[in-house]
């Protein structure tokens, strides 16, 4: 294992599409949720605990070796909104197109055949951790931290927030990420014994209904 290959992963350079989404930031912001850094710092506590649990619980069951397809259904099931769905395999395809081209990998591969228009992103970021000789730890790491970012990112442009401001708030955050990631990799660990109903299913229903309505709007600045 090479940890630096952890670095890549994480990297928001690294051309997995998350730029083009804002985590459900830029429907809060449109509502009044997201005013500024202490509403964003809150918006992202939520998150964290409710999808990026899910998430992070996914991506760990994934790295671990657990069935991708299964997992698969099983995200689907925890993703009542169906614009969420849709985004969810938008960033699974492009995800994999990257993971593929960096670490080439028979899972990956096989992956990309049984879903041509994309898996939910947390499995396909499992498997390209596998790939990449990474761990549970390491994938839900990975998972957790684009949760927070992604939105805190997309703040800094919706309100000309202080990106100073934004990376404290990812900063306060880190001791409870630290805990979601320890929680994560206990569930996909526990998946590999007692199946998929040991995967976290956090609900977040203003995220899924926000969502919704934003999918619906005529011009927006992020795809989700």
């Amino acid at each position: 294992m090479t940890r630096a290959a952890l670095l890549v992963l994480a990297d928001g350079r690294f051309p997995a599409g998350g730029h083009a989404h804002s985590g459900g930031a830029e429907a809060a912001v449109k509502a009044g949720r997201i005013t500024g850094a202490a509403q964003l710092e809150e918006f992202c506590r939520g998150r964290l605990h409710t999808a990026g649990l899910v998430s992070a619980g996914l991506a760990a069951a994934a790295a671990l070796g657990a069935d991708p397809v299964e997992l698969d259904g099983a995200a689907d099931a925890r993703t009542p909104s169906a614009a969420l769905r849709v985004a969810a395999r938008k960033l699974g395809r492009q995800l994999m197109r990257a993971a593929r081209a960096t670490w080439p990998s028979g899972e990956l591969d096989a992956l990309a055949r049984e879903f041509p228009k994309g898996a939910h992103q947390p499995v396909v970021l499992g498997l390209a951790a596998r790939a990449a000789g990474l761990g549970a730890e390491d994938a839900a790491y990975c998972s957790v931290y684009e949760c927070v970012s992604g939105p805190a990112t997309a703040t800094v442009r919706l309100l000309s927030l202080d990106p100073f401001d934004a990376t404290g708030v990812l900063a306060r955050l880190a001791p409870e990420m630290d805990l979601v990631v320890r929680r994560a990799v206990e569930a996909g660990r526990r998946v590999l014994d007692e199946g998929l109903d040991a995967l976290p299913a956090g609900s977040a229903p203003l995220l899924e209904i926000s969502a919704e309505v934003h999918a619906g709007w005529p011009v927006r600045l992020f795809a989700s």
